[in-house]
């Protein structure tokens, strides 16, 4: 008795638990009959029921889902082999059509890996580099390092930003009849492949080495100038120093000569005092008790002693 009723019960609880489920919020849900859609997708959230073990709940998420592309080597239009990395943004919007054609998210993912690649490779093929990685056309920033002419960028019909408005449309166009809907594509990366790599690295250093070149030459040119003013000033300066010394030596002669001649104008008596008194302040000087001379009557260091 005990194992009849233990089977009801596990046979009601079976039946329930192939009866009801649960539609979380991200969710939506399609119920197949052997294996076809029946009704419409169930999208709200809550406590649903269905047939036992006749139909089954497929569950598909409501949220935005990523793609991610794998980084390809393509070719533009004006023959350089670039690396493009792209993702996007898509969501399932009609899951019943989604359902049919695709049956899960490893179907779409698959399904726009085709539809993704192939319209980025078309747009890259068909349009040259500049397009791809500017915008607008805008008045390049010059640096200090640069002049005006040498920073120059080429008119471009198509920027960035069109391009991928342009592989967006037309691959929602292409996944319109699978029940997704793509929301948003975009380059995460495009760059140079390494051989081109190097040589635009090569490049851009002899760019960099010729405006330093120029700046030295422009530097020694400075250099020289300044030098050059340097000297001319000093010359200046020492001419203009040397006038001055002439000067004030000339000066300080004049004024030597006009000291002498005073000093020769005063009187005779006046001199004659002037030498005794300088001649007794040599004998103080030079004479002592020991000191013995010997002169003859006419000199002149003799006149005052005899």
């Amino acid at each position: 008795m005990r194992i009849t009723i233990l089977v009801i019960g596990l046979f009601i609880l079976i039946t329930l638990r192939g009866t009801l489920y649960v539609v979380q919020e991200p969710e939506q849900v399609i119920i197949t009959q052997f294996g076809k859609p029946v009704g419409d997708p169930v999208d709200t959230p809550g406590l649903k029921a269905k047939i036992p073990f006749v139909q089954k709940a497929h569950r598909f998420d409501k949220r935005f889902l990523e793609w991610d592309g794998d980084p390809n080597q393509l070719p533009t239009k004006d023959k350089r082999f670039i690396w493009v990395d792209t993702y996007a943004r898509w969501r399932i919007s009609d899951p019943l059509l989604f359902f049919q054609r695709l049956r899960d998210e490893r179907g779409a993912q698959t399904r726009l890996d085709d539809i993704l690649d192939g319209e980025t490779r078309n747009a890259i093929a068909n349009h040259e580099l500049v397009e791809l990685v500017r915008s607008t056309n805008r008045t390049p920033e010059v640096s200090e390092l640069e002049s005006a002419d040498e920073v120059t960028l080429d008119i471009i019909d198509s920027g960035r930003d069109q391009i991928r408005e342009e592989i967006l449309g037309i691959a929602q166009t292409r996944t319109s009849d699978l029940g997704i809907e793509i929301l948003d594509v975009q380059f995460k990366r495009i760059n140079y492949v390494e051989e081109v790599r190097q040589k635009v690295y090569e490049r851009m250093i002899a760019e960099r080495r010729r405006i330093a070149d120029r700046f030295r030459s422009e530097g020694e040119g400075e250099a020289s100038r300044i030098r050059g003013e340097k000297e001319r000033d000093l010359k200046q300066i020492q001419s203009e120093a040397y006038r001055q010394a002439r000067e004030i030596i000339g000066t300080s002669d004049a004024r030597a000569t006009n000291i002498y001649a005073d000093a020769y104008d005063v009187s005779a008596d006046s001199r004659a005092f002037y030498e005794f008194l300088k001649t007794m302040e040599i004998y103080l000087s030079t004479l002592d008790r020991e000191t013995s001379l010997i002169l003859t009557t006419a000199g002149e260091f003799y006149q005052f002693l005899k």
